[in-house]
């Protein structure tokens, strides 16, 4: 399993989180983003530079990733993409987008733009807090016992 992690707008709670996680497993992981973004220093982590656009980071990734991979985002289409490629991903949050419930969170996104797009004023998603931080490092540490145990099995 290789890790990708969207860089752009990562939070700077979560680096050292998931550097302890990738150090502690050995974790392939790579950073895409279109600019310069640094998670921390390890032999573990690639660090990859794209153009800037829209969804340039977003492309790469899923050109990337294979099945069973996991993807670090907070982005709901890449989210949406990536489970279609029969991959995992995860939010900042500590949401663990699924099957189940990615065209759930992908509809609600998508209303949500159709009602800033019509001029609503709609509330932009709370400030990223410590609690935040913490519920991500709990599922990401469960995402990644089952995933380990299942691969020494």
């Amino acid at each position: 399993m290789t890790i990708y992690i969207d860089g752009d707008a990562f939070p700077n709670l979560l680096k050292p989180i998931v550097l302890k996680q990738i150090e502690r497993l050995k974790i392939p992981t790579v950073v895409v983003a279109n600019k310069k973004v640094n998670i921390g220093k390890s032999a573990y982590i690639s660090y990859l530079v794209v153009e800037a656009g829209a969804d340039e980071a977003d492309n790469k990734i899923v050109e990337l990733l294979c099945e069973g991979d996991l993807v670090i985002t907070a982005d709901i289409p890449l989210a949406d993409r990536v489970i279609t490629k029969k991959a995992h991903a995860i939010d900042h949050r500590g949401e663990l987008y699924s099957v189940d419930n990615i065209k759930q969170y992908l509809a609600m996104r998508n209303l949500m733009e159709s009602i800033r797009e019509s001029g609503e004023i709609t509330k932009g998603p709370k400030a990223f807090s410590t609690k935040d931080a913490q519920n991500f490092a709990n599922q990401l540490n469960n995402f990644l016992s089952k995933v380990c145990i299942h691969s020494v099995i």
